[in-house]
């Protein structure tokens, strides 16, 4: 029977993904598919499913790598609030703190009016329950968008993060007081300090293990392994909940900065095997049967849903401030999502018999039907406003006969360009020539914060005047712009300080090198500074983010007819195509081909699903 068992389980974990591309689901996400079919060859069910030794221990390992991968998808960089707000009451972060505070009141609220309603007896669990947001499901919708970066979608975002951090802490204190531990949480001061030495002590040795790493020693996954194993045991013994140690571990792996294709074989590992055990488990351990026979229990479905919705109404009130009406419903429709924590919640509070099978059964079905409705009602009613359209913002700080012939030709599709100058007749000569030019009579890192040009995608500081470009850029990088370029006018500048630029990640546009690089080209080259000129066919470059291509041969790709890769660059390494290079995630691909097809084929390679 453990076999048979194991079998229809791995069988299961198989096929779901099948039968929903093949039948095109995508309203719902495949954990709470995987949990309906649990449902079906489970106790509820067929009863084909039993709970064994393996399948427990599996499903076990499948929470902590799921509450692990959850801590990996916090992008720290969020937490710093944006400088081109309008108001700084309407930055992302702001706005997600407010946000949820207001989630955490509401939920208290619901929470208190089911014990006196006579429903539900602990407040404490059901406000922790009803705070919760599932961040996986929630990323995975906002990248199906293409919303994940911008305003709205890193307001939800951090929303979502706080659902997930909150209600973890929460739970280890409740499960602490509970248990009879309460005099020991202080012990959980062990647990960070634990998360904190082990993000100091791996941050150098980590960087080396991505040199010396290779397929037969996968030095990255085994410290991921490590942290997570580590940071599980110091939970236990301190009396917090090994999901919160595997969450730390994931928090503390995000910290150390891995390689894209590190977090994907960490993705692979977890949602390939591990994680759609635990769903499906989930699934075979309800008892609907139980539950339907329970009238009392019954009736709490319902309302429970009805919890879950209406403690994320603030949410819609504060997004209102910033964003549309209509997406600030959609933006409290998705922040209702809930599942990942309030499985290993009920899981606790089972386990501490402070809630009756009955009445878990109850919060998880009421939860795996609200995960269904959520990012359905929040696909059908949001709608791309202007500011989520634009692709990349930019920034040329100098206007001149060199950069505003750039903010001209620029792709209006593609980005977003501002040009700033700090010369008055400059501003009076350019300002019917562009579209957004700003006069700033002196540039500082206050000035510039205040006009939000430090809040870009790409800062391009195009003086005359070396010094100027370089100081500019040295500002950029103290407010993480990720891309940087600074104009190199003169070759008779300071080295150590452009060389200290460069190994910082600024890129140097020096005029000089690029004169007598277009001079040889177009003596040595002439047809290639002719497809370089070419207005309607031309050079480009796209990296490649759209899961739905890697790992594909470039041959494979429905547009490779209308294109001609000439180079890869991958890790900093450049690779000669051919027919039969697989695509990575994160590739950077050079290619060629007509200015009406290169729209389309770069939304495609971009687009995050």
């Amino acid at each position: 029977m453990t076999q048979l068992s194991m079998f229809i389980v791995m069988l299961a974990a198989l096929v779901i993904p099948i039968m929903m591309a093949r039948f095109k689901i995508t309203s719902v996400p495949t954990a709470v598919a995987e949990i309906v079919v649990g449902i079906i060859l489970g106790q509820s069910g067929l009863n084909l499913v039993h709970q064994t030794d393996t399948l427990t221990l599996l499903s076990d390992l499948g929470v902590i790598l799921l509450m692990f991968l959850s801590g990996m998808e916090i992008d720290f960089g969020l937490f710093k609030p944006g400088s081109n707000d309008e108001q700084a009451t309407a930055s992302p972060v702001r706005l997600a703190s407010v946000a949820f505070a207001g989630v955490l009141a509401m939920a208290a609220l619901l929470s208190y009016a089911l014990k006196v309603a006579g429903l539900f007896s602990d407040p404490l669990l059901a406000t922790i329950l009803f705070s919760t947001v599932a961040l996986g499901v929630v990323i995975a919708t906002l990248k199906e968008k293409e919303i994940l970066s911008k305003p709205m979608g890193q307001t939800i975002l951090l929303t979502a993060v706080l659902g997930e951090i909150v209600p973890m802490f929460g739970l280890t204190v409740y499960a602490s007081i509970n248990g009879g531990n309460a005099s020991q949480l202080w012990l959980l001061v062990l647990l960070l300090l634990a998360a904190l030495v082990l993000l100091y002590r791996f941050k150098q040795p980590f960087i080396w293990f991505n040199k010396v790493t290779k397929a037969t020693t996968q030095l990255d996954i085994r410290l991921a392994f490590f942290l997570i194993f580590t940071l599980v045991i110091i939970a236990e013994q301190v009396g917090a909940e090994t999901i919160l140690g595997g969450f730390l571990a994931g928090m503390v792996m995000k910290l150390l900065e891995p390689h894209e294709s590190t977090a994907e074989k960490l993705t692979s590992i977890g949602y390939g095997f591990f994680i759609p055990i635990f769903f499906i488990m989930t699934g075979v351990k309800l008892n609907l049967r139980e539950l339907f026979a329970n009238p009392a229990a019954l009736v709490l479905i319902p309302i429970l849903m009805a919890c879950f919705f209406l403690a994320k109404l603030v949410p819609i009130l504060v997004y209102r401030r910033r964003f549309s009406t209509r997406n600030a419903i959609a933006g409290g429709f998705l922040t209702a999502t809930t599942i990942t924590l309030v499985l290993p919640t009920l899981a606790v509070a089972r386990g501490l018999h402070v809630i009756s099978s009955s009445q878990s059964d109850a919060f998880i079905l009421a939860a795996v039907l609200v995960c269904v409705l959520a990012p359905t009602l929040f696909n059908s009613v949001y709608r791309l406003s202007k500011e989520d359209l634009l692709k990349q913002r930019v920034v040329l700080v100098g206007a001149n006969m060199l950069t505003i012939p750039i903010a001209q030709q620029l792709s209006k599709e593609w980005y977003d360009v501002h040009v700033v100058t700090t010369q008055q007749t400059n501003y009076e000569t350019y300002d019917s020539e562009v579209d957004n030019l700003t006069f700033l009579p002196e540039i500082t890192t206050a000035t510039m914060q205040a006009a939000g040009l430090l809040d870009v995608d790409i800062f391009v500081a195009s003086y005359l005047d070396d010094q100027a470009n370089f100081d500019h850029a040295h500002v950029a990088l103290e407010a993480g712009v990720p891309r940087i370029i600074a104009f190199q006018n003169n070759r008779a500048v300071d080295n150590d300080r452009v060389d200290h630029l460069i190994g910082e990640g600024v890129e140097i546009f020096n005029a000089f090198n690029v004169q007598t690089s277009v001079l040889r080209a177009l003596i040595e080259s002439p047809s290639v500074m002719g497809m370089l000129t070419d207005t309607e066919a031309g050079l480009y470059e796209v990296r490649v983010v759209n899961h739905r291509f890697t790992g594909r041969q470039l041959m494979e790709l429905p547009f490779i007819d209308k294109i001609t890769v000439s180079r890869i660059r991958r890790r900093n390494h450049w690779i000669t195509p051919h027919g039969s290079t697989i695509l990575e995630y994160n590739d950077r691909l050079i290619f060629t081909g007509k200015r009406d097809d290169v729209a389309e084929i770069r939304r495609q390679l971009r687009k995050q699903n």
